[in-house]
Parts: C-alpha cells; sequence; structure tokens
C-alpha cells in the first residue's frame, strides 16, 4: 500500500519516499534522538531502517509513516505501527502489532509526538481493526514511556525483558476497548 497519507489538525503521516532518507538522517540522526536507540548510525543501517519500513508498508499496508508538519512540509521525523519483532521480547508479544514514533530533538515537548500517536492508534482500531496495540522502550526513556502513559496506554510488566545490546525495555498497551478518541 503506498501513498498512505492522514492529516491532523497540525501534522501529516505519509509513506516514504525516497528523498526521505536524507531528511531522517539530518533530523533523527544525532545524539540526543539516539540516546535511547543505539547511538548514531551509519548512511547504510539509515537506509537499512527506512527500507525495513517501506517493507512493512508494503507487507501489512501500516508502517512508521513519515511524520511532516502541515503548515511547512518539515519533516519532524515518524510514528506509526508496525509487527513487533523485538529480539528478547516474549513470545506472548511478538508478532503484536506496536506503536513507535521517533521525532527531531527541536520539537520535542510542543505535543507532536502525542498528536501524531493518538492519529495512530485510531488508524490502528478505526481503519485497521486491531484489538490491541503494544509499544516498548528502554526502561530509562521517561519521555518515551511518560508519552505511552499520557495516550492512555497502561504499563505490563509481566511482558518487560531485556534487549541483547539495549538493555531492560518496559512494555506498555492499549485495547480497542479503552480506546477513548
Amino acid at each position: 500500500m503506498s501513498g498512505f497519507r492522514h492529516e491532523t489538525p497540525r501534522l501529516v503521516l505519509r509513506s516514504w519516499r525516497d528523498e526521505d532518507v536524507d531528511a531522517f538522517e539530518e533530523a533523527c540522526n544525532t545524539p540526543a534522538v539516539t540516546r535511547f536507540l543505539g547511538g548514531l548510525q551509519t548512511r547504510e543501517e539509515i537506509e537499512a531502517a527506512v527500507g525495513r519500513i517501506r517493507a512493512s508498508e508494503d507487507e501489512d499496508g501500516y508502517c512508521f509513516w513519515v511524520l511532516e508538519r502541515r503548515d511547512d512540509g518539515q519533516f519532524l521525523g515518524f510514528c506509526g505501527l508496525k509487527t513487533l519483532a523485538a529480539e528478547g521480547a516474549p513470545s506472548a508479544i511478538l508478532g503484536q502489532p506496536e506503536i513507535g514514533w521517533r521525532l527531531r530533538e527541536g520539537v520535542w515537548g510542543q505535543g507532536y509526538a502525542r498528536e501524531a500517536a493518538m492519529a495512530s492508534l485510531d488508524l490502528a482500531f478505526t481503519r485497521f481493526g486491531m484489538e490491541h496495540v503494544y509499544a516498548m522502550t528502554l526502561a530509562d526513556n521517561a519521555g518515551s514511556w511518560g508519552l505511552m502513559k499520557r495516550i492512555g496506554m497502561r504499563a505490563m510488566p509481566e511482558h518487560d525483558f531485556d534487549m541483547p545490546l539495549y538493555g531492560r525495555h518496559v512494555v506498555y498497551r492499549i485495547g480497542r476497548h479503552e480506546w477513548t478518541e
């Protein structure tokens, strides 16, 4: 499924284009943004990550979509849905829907991640018919799990796990019946 586009009051979530790789590298390959993601990546690693994201959309119809600001088209990062496949994750959550986001540092604290995550959850439950959505992050990433709480997700400590090379991950979940958007 290519050509996906969804608008919110301030944002556009859309399919990736070839030219987005440069914008993604510039916006999101910084020490602050990659602090909880294993650090800076090589160009090859960035291209591979974007390739996996695009393959997710081709296979499932959804992915971590490009996130742009509506008023000026600025590339802010990504937000969306994918199939959870984290190394070390418990089998109970592998293959389940996962929400994720990554935004450029200069727009943190402006509500863009929350707005995009709420739109992604709405799409998960209304367009894609998902029954629940998981999220995960390093236990030390308070900004990310704080957002998980703000969008109505609840901690699932029975699914927390240690990811090789990264460390302890906390898992959150929201079900269709809990969604109030």
